[in-house]
């Protein structure tokens, strides 16, 4: 089991959990472990968010990585996906981001990508703790002129893709509002949407190093929403802290989640006959009415664990181009290896233009059943302990009996955070509060 990695990398309070000394662990065994794939020093690029602990993590990052003489090309500030991207455009062994997502400032994370720009396998991440554990492993200490080395890069080629990878884009006379969360969007976003014709109106640009995802972004929308209905814009894009999210806002405040973006997007691919074997892969957390809108259109739905590496893996697997999770990780693999925010807000924005409709009339494919989830506050050690419990086992089993003929219950430990996700589903929204409610204060008597 691994000690280190979760679902989207390392992850931990910052000069806590995660201390410089781990990110030079990292930076040096990842590097080191990379580097066996490649006959020459490994060539890394390495970006992060606007966190005020980025900095002392990327130069702890990166002494790690020239300590064994690989070459490292610092992105700066710029949006996971564009990481994804620019490991493929510069030919790179392999890329890191060093972002926390969606968390608080205060935490941060480190996860890498391989050549390809996909994030790395399971059994690539735990190579890279038992480096770190094995002390009768030994690194290379190169000296002299085989010392690592670092370049500089500017995302200007990330900014080039985003314009020219859905075709010619010309989004003139629609007015386009932008929460860039304080994060790593906050300055490719506004330029994308400026260069393709957009009447821009841009909030949460002004990152302090401590207010990424401070009541803004894709997890907290009450700003944009007031911000889309007072501007009179035509639609609102919220990003999170390091840019592979993407919610919407109509013109009436009205938020549209990923499994709606990937309903929309999923019958424009379909009506253009370019979705893959016309199936969306999605989640266990995704609404039953994706599903129930698949079966009358026509689109076959593929369900996997959370985690938009388990979406990809199975796209990959069977060759599927579209994917993505409630939270607004989209992926659109014709274009990008990851989910990339301002890639879903450039092709909602391009169904729009060539449309002539409202978001509002775009959005009537899926009838979306209401949904309930709760979070328990669980130590790390122990949020995976609720499933030898035998009290809370008895109440889950109890609620999958409850709605065993209109709903569903979905428990799972979150592999970010310390928190035990408890998500129910049914018609009736205030007994399934309810419900969710006593599960999550019965997981955190039991398990704190």
């Amino acid at each position: 089991m691994r000690k280190l990695f979760g679902t989207d990398g390392v992850r931990g309070l910052a000069n806590s959990e995660l201390t410089p000394q781990l990110a030079f662990n990292l930076g040096r065994s990842g590097a080191f472990v990379l580097s066996k794939f490649c006959k020459h020093p490994p060539q890394i690029i390495v970006g992060k968010d606007t966190r005020i602990s980025g900095y002392m993590l990327e130069s702890a990052l990166v002494a790690g990585m020239c300590s064994v003489g690989a070459k490292v090309i610092l992105a700066g500030v710029i949006p996971t996906p564009g990481i994804a991207y620019c490991v493929r455009k510069y030919n790179c062994d392999a890329g890191v981001v060093i972002s926390a997502s969606h968390n608080p400032f205060y935490d941060n994370g480190i996860k890498f990508f391989n050549n390809a720009g996909y994030k790395l396998s399971d059994a690539l991440e735990e190579e890279i703790e038992n480096v770190i554990f094995d002390k009768d492993i030994v690194l290379p200490e190169p000296t002299a002129e085989k010392v690592g080395s670092v370049t500089y890069k500017y995302n200007d080629d990330y900014i080039k893709f985003l314009e020219s990878t859905l075709g010619d884009l010309n989004f003139s006379g629609l007015n386009i509002a932008l929460d860039c969360a304080n994060g790593a969007t906050f300055k490719v976003a506004p330029t994308v949407f400026k260069n393709l014709g957009a009447n821009l109106f841009v909030i949460n640009d002004k990152p302090d190093g401590k207010n990424i995802n401070l009541n803004c972004g894709s997890t907290h929308l009450d700003s944009l929403v007031e911000f889309v209905v007072a501007n009179k814009c035509d639609v609102g894009f919220a990003f999170d802290g390091d840019g592979d999210r993407c919610l919407v806002v109509d013109s009436d405040g009205n938020i549209i989640h990923g499994d709606e973006i990937m309903s929309i997007c999923a019958f424009y691919m379909k009506q253009k006959k370019i979705l893959k074997q016309n199936t969306i892969v999605a989640t266990i957390m995704s609404n039953l009415g994706l599903f129930m809108m698949g079966k009358k259109y026509g689109i076959n739905i593929e369900r996997t664990g959370v985690g938009d590496r388990y979406v990809l893996e199975k796209m990959l697997e069977c060759d599927y181009n579209l994917g993505g999770e409630q939270s607004g990780h989209i992926i659109f693999l014709d274009h990008n290896t990851t989910g990339d925010g301002i890639l879903t807000a450039l092709y909602v924005s391009k169904i729009m233009a060539e449309s002539g409709k409202k978001i509002s009339q775009l959005n009537n494919l899926m009838s979306v059943m209401p949904q309930v989830l709760v979070n328990a506050k669980v130590s790390n050690t122990k949020k995976n302990q609720y499933m030898s419990n035998l009290q809370i086992q008895s109440e889950i089993k109890m609620l999958e009996e409850k709605f065993a003929d209109n709903g569903r219950v979905v428990v799972r430990a979150s592999g970010t955070e310390p928190l035990i996700r408890v998500m129910l589903e049914g018609s009736n929204k205030f007994l399934l509060n309810h419900e969710a409610k006593r599960l999550a204060g019965i997981m955190e008597k039991y398990l704190n």
